[in-house]
């Protein structure tokens, strides 16, 4: 017997509503608000993240543990959401949410350094030039062929090396180390200047080599000593004054559980924070100009800045950003940038690069030309500029 015998209208069949081309069937109410409810928590945190990532960067000690993701995150977070904005269950807030999540990728990529023109070099500006190396050595060739090491330095052929990283370590202690028998035969011409764990070589003429003295117990040189080394240098007719930088690890890894982890941390952070301070103090009272470059052992040196006029600068020619760190000795990929270089008054950088060093060190090498104007500008040009 059939539905119409019987009195009972024909019926369709009942299909699923579609939501989407060609009848694509949408999930289920309960779970779309689910989807939504977290895509807009996810882009609320993360947006959070990004906020106190500018406010507390270099800062605030707990912070430090935080700020080490890699600069990666902040372009790859957001563009995640943005592609989980493309299910359908994503639809109800698609629009205001994408915008959102491009201000958030944008805002990421320039703080990580991806995109064109992040690169600062001045092509042939005149005044004279003067190569400088720099690189943190891991311990000074302490496991690797000393033979090699030194023909690596030899073969930059600079005018300034500015090295961190001139001791040895034994368990946890520092030990300080005497090779300037080896610099000299080297390095002819050149003046060997050491603070602490720093060294710089120069065949220019020294001016002044900056020392900070430190008393106390047989590992204060290191502990307790200045992370920044001053040389200042004659060149053509100016002194030019030459940081060495090499700034503390900010951050101990060790049982969350222990109260003694988090004084560890707390402690670095402050030494950090500290030795970064009076690096400012000392530029802010120096009346030449300043190269400032080395180990900062901080990602995020555009968020910490140096003051006293100073100009960050990056290497030329990429859409992505320089990384330094690490390039051996670990087992993860080259995903920070450590090393930096600052500079300040009229000084110019007509080539900022990294390449080598990887055979013997976690850092890579850093080259910079820079270029210093024969005369310093006027106190009435800087006036009316």
């Amino acid at each position: 017997m059939s539905a119409t015998e019987v009195g009972v209208p024909d019926q369709e069949p009942s299909l699923p509503p579609a939501d989407g081309p060609a009848g694509t069937a949408s999930p289920p109410a309960g779970r779309r608000r689910r989807a939504t409810r977290l895509l807009v928590a996810a882009t609320a945190a993360w947006t959070f993240f990004l906020v106190l990532t500018v406010l507390l960067t270099g800062r605030w000690w707990p912070w430090y543990i935080v700020q080490n993701t890699p600069p990666l995150a902040l372009v790859a977070v957001p563009l995640l959401l943005l592609l989980l904005l493309l299910v359908p269950s994503a639809r109800p807030v698609r629009l205001p949410l994408a915008a959102v999540l491009v201000v958030l990728l944008l805002a990421g990529a320039h703080l990580a350094g991806y995109g064109p023109g992040w690169g600062t070099a001045t092509a042939n500006p005149p005044g004279t030039p003067v190569k400088v190396f720099v690189w943190s050595t891991r311990y000074w060739q302490m496991s690797d062929d000393k033979d090699a090491f030194y023909a690596f330095l030899r073969r930059q052929d600079s005018d300034v090396y500015l090295l961190q990283e001139y001791l040895y370590w034994q368990g946890d202690e520092p030990v300080r180390i005497d090779d300037s028998a080896r610099l000299r035969t080297e390095f002819p011409g050149y003046r060997v200047s050491v603070e602490g764990e720093l060294i710089t070589l120069s065949r220019l003429p020294v001016v002044t080599a900056h020392h900070a003295p430190v008393s106390g117990g047989a590992y204060d040189w290191y502990w307790k000593g200045s992370k920044f080394q001053r040389t200042d240098i004659r060149v053509g007719g100016r002194t030019v004054s030459f940081y060495n930088v090499h700034l503390p690890v900010p951050f101990h890894l060790g049982n969350p559980l222990k109260s003694s982890t988090y004084r560890a941390l707390r402690d670095r952070g402050h030494w950090w924070t500290g030795e970064l301070r009076k690096l400012r103090a000392d530029l802010a009272a120096n009346p030449h100009p300043a190269v400032v470059s080395g180990d900062f052992n901080s990602s995020w040196m555009k968020l910490s800045s140096l003051g006293a006029g100073t100009r960050l600068h990056s290497p030329d020619g990429s859409w992505l950003p320089p990384l330094s760190w690490p390039v051996s000795g670990f087992a993860y990929p080259r995903l920070w940038r450590l090393d930096w270089l600052f500079t300040n008054h009229d000084l110019a950088v007509s080539s900022d690069r990294f390449g080598g060093g990887a055979e013997f060190s976690d850092h890579v090498a850093q080259e910079i030309r820079v270029v210093v104007p024969d005369r310093a500008p006027s106190a009435q040009s800087k006036s009316t500029s």
